[in-house]
C-alpha cells in the first residue's frame, strides 16, 4: 500500500485499543459505535493533540481498504472537514425506496431499518419471538453496549410481516441467508448476512431513481430525522436509537426542519408578495 512498516504498526496500535475498549473485532462496530469512540478521543481523554484521533481514523480507514467497505458506509468523518452531517432522504425518496424491490423480504427488510431505525446488525438479528404484535413493539437484543430495548413497530409494518412470515416461513431469524461459518468459532450463521442488506438497499436506492448516497445506515439517519420532524422530543429519541450519549443524538437538530417556525427560503417570500397573478 505504498506505506512505511511503522505507519501500519501505529495504526494497528489504535485499532487494537479500539478492539479492547469494546471487547470485540474493529470491523463488527457500527457507526454509531465508532462515532462514541472518536467523540471520547476528542472530549473526555484530553489528548495532546489531534494526531491521536487522526491515527485513529487513518487506521479504520485502512481496515476499511483490506476488507473492501467504503469509509462513509461506518461513518468515518473526514479529518478536514469533520462537521459533515449525515445524508437523509425526504419521505418522498423514502416512500420511492419501500416500494422499489420487488422482493416482499427486501421491503421489509427496508420498512424495518427505517421504522424502527435499526442499525444493520441489529436487524439482521431479529428472531421471530423478538416481535410482538399484540403491544406493537419489537424487541432489540443486546444492541450496542450489550442493552436491550424496545421499539414501536407500525401497523403497516406488522401487516407487512405476518404476510412476509406466510410466504417465506423463515426459521428462528426473521431474514434468513445463505448460512455460513462464523468466524469466532465453528458455529454455522444462518442470519442474512451484513453484505446482504447493503446490497438490498443499494440496489432499490438505484432502482428508486435516488441520488443521494445511501447506505444501510442513511435509513437509521431518516428514522431520526423525520421522528423529530414529526415532533418527538429528543430524549425519546435517544432511547428509540439506543444512544449511550445525548451528544450523538443531538446531531439531528442540525438536520431536522423543526421548531415552531420551519426554514424556509427567502424565494417563497419574495415570489408570494412579488410574483404576477397568472390565473
Amino acid at each position: 500500500m505504498g506505506r512505511a512498516r511503522s505507519t501500519f504498526l501505529n495504526y494497528s496500535r489504535h485499532l487494537a485499543k479500539l478492539a479492547l475498549h469494546f471487547n470485540c473485532l474493529p470491523t463488527e462496530l457500527d457507526e454509531d459505535q465508532i462515532t462514541d469512540y472518536l467523540h471520547l478521543l476528542k472530549v473526555e481523554h484530553n489528548t495532546p493533540s489531534d494526531s491521536y484521533f487522526k491515527h485513529t481514523v487513518y487506521g479504520l480507514r485502512m481496515l476499511c481498504k483490506v476488507e473492501g467497505v467504503k469509509p462513509h458506509d461506518i461513518g468515518l468523518p473526514s479529518i478536514k472537514g469533520s462537521n459533515k452531517l449525515p445524508v437523509v432522504l425526504s419521505k418522498e425518496e423514502m416512500w420511492r425506496l419501500l416500494a422499489a424491490p420487488d422482493l416482499l423480504k427486501h421491503k421489509i427488510l427496508i420498512g424495518l431499518l427505517y421504522g424502527c431505525g435499526l442499525r444493520c446488525k441489529e436487524a439482521r438479528s431479529v428472531r421471530l419471538q423478538d416481535l410482538d404484535f399484540d403491544r406493537k413493539m419489537v424487541l432489540v437484543v443486546q444492541g450496542k453496549g450489550k442493552k436491550d430495548r424496545y421499539v414501536p413497530l407500525s401497523e403497516h409494518l406488522i401487516r407487512g410481516l405476518k404476510q412476509y412470515i406466510d410466504a417465506e416461513q423463515p426459521d428462528e431469524w426473521l431474514f434468513n441467508g445463505q448460512p455460513m461459518e462464523n468466524r469466532k468459532g465453528g458455529d454455522f450463521d444462518s442470519r442474512y448476512s451484513q453484505k446482504g442488506v447493503q446490497w438490498a438497499v443499494k440496489s432499490a436506492a438505484k432502482k428508486a431513481g435516488i441520488i443521494k448516497n445511501v447506505n444501510v445506515h442513511t435509513l437509521r439517519h431518516t428514522f431520526a430525522t423525520h421522528l423529530l420532524e414529526d415532533g418527538m422530543d429528543i430524549m425519546t429519541l435517544k432511547e428509540l436509537l439506543g444512544h449511550e450519549r445525548i451528544e450523538t443524538t443531538l446531531v439531528y437538530l442540525h438536520i431536522a426542519q423543526s421548531g415552531r417556525h420551519k426554514p424556509f427560503s427567502p424565494l417563497d417570500t419574495l415570489f408570494a408578495a412579488c410574483a404576477p397573478n397568472t390565473k
